[in-house]
């Protein structure tokens, strides 16, 4: 028997977190990982003690037909990178991993490509992740490394280069 990679055992977890989303859209699950150590979880659901969309049985982002990618003030829930970062202190999330996993809710295959919002690139660089791995396939995912988000300012507009 083959054992499994650190890398996909890791993801292998992450993406069990993601049978917590309550999410209609996509299931993100999240860990975070220092020196062998699971720091924090989560997952995307609406804040706690909130209605989340799986209970309301509607997505206000679906009903509205807006893209993949904008308009997340329209979206009820915390994402998973979010949480998992609320979850840990920035003691323990300096020069760590997070680990990414996405599903689509209503075939609960493996969503490739998956990658975090702006807002939520703006918490990991804060949080001092220093890597991010996200699965494409069961097997197969990339290697994010969040000095790149720092350089690549994606919160500038094109046209304008400091």
């Amino acid at each position: 028997m083959e054992r499994v990679s650190k890398e996909n055992y890791y993801l292998d977890i992450a993406e069990t977190v993601t049978e917590r989303s309550t999410c209609l859209r996509r299931c993100y699950g999240a860990i975070i990982v220092k020196n062998d150590e699971i720091i924090s979880t989560g997952y995307n659901g609406a804040p706690r003690g909130r209605k989340n969309c799986a209970d309301l049985g509607v997505c206000t982002r679906e009903e509205l037909k807006i893209p993949s990618g904008e308009r997340y003030e329209l979206c009820r829930s915390v994402h998973a990178e979010a949480n998992c970062i609320i979850s840990a202190s920035r003691s323990e999330t300096l020069g760590s991993t997070l680990y990414m996993a996405c599903r689509n809710p209503r075939t609960g295959d493996l969503i490739p490509g998956s990658s975090s919002c702006s807002m939520c690139r703006r918490l990991i660089i804060n949080a001092g992740i220093s890597r991010v791995i996200i699965r494409d396939t069961k097997t197969d995912y990339r290697v994010v490394d969040v000095a790149g988000w720092i350089t690549d300012d994606d919160s500038l507009p094109e046209n304008l280069s400091l």
